[in-house]
């Protein structure tokens, strides 16, 4: 299989981030990583708030770091289901690839509110352990960080929009 390097994701809270990542790690052969799985692993029950969150998320940057470009030096293709939402989060991905000397992409999932809220609420339903995080009150302090990848940032784009995700 002919290695691709790393996959990430850009998109609201609520964007499917986690579904897309689960399901191109699967059709790439590739292995996942999951920022929730290490938090929850990591520091259980510990996460809060959002501060929490960027507070613990900061801490194990620097295992991810190591762990993923290991993989990447082996030929692993490696799926991050962590938020590259921010220039300087996208920043530190695509440092992680330039520094081994791999290829990327970032998928961008870019829908509307509406549909970010909308699958807010359905998650809260399916996760009730995540209710207390996943309101439309911390959608919308989340997304006032939230910046748009630009051709600036020399990223290798997916950009997939409500009406070219339908199709897939």
């Amino acid at each position: 299989m002919k290695h691709q390097g790393k996959l990430f994701f850009c998109g609201k809270m609520g964007a499917g981030k986690s579904t897309k990542s689960k399901a191109l790690a699967a059709e790439k052969n590739a292995v996942l990583i999951s920022e929730d799985d290490w938090l929850s692993a990591h520091y259980p029950s510990q996460i809060k708030t959002f501060d929490d969150y960027i507070t613990y998320s900061s801490l194990i940057k620097p295992f991810v770091k190591a762990h993923v470009q290991n993989l990447l030096n082996i030929g692993a293709n490696v799926v991050m289901d962590f938020p590259a939402n921010t220039l300087r989060q996208r920043a530190w991905f695509t440092s992680l690839c330039h520094e081994v000397n791999s290829e990327h992409e970032l998928w961008f999932l870019d829908l509307s509110n509406e549909v970010y809220l909308s699958q807010i609420a359905n998650r809260r339903i399916q996760q009730p352990e995540r209710a207390h995080f996943d309101t439309e009150a911390v959608f919308h302090h989340v997304t006032q960080y939230f910046e748009t990848p630009t051709s600036d940032e020399n990223l290798n784009l997916v950009h997939m929009t409500q009406s070219n995700q339908s199709k897939q």
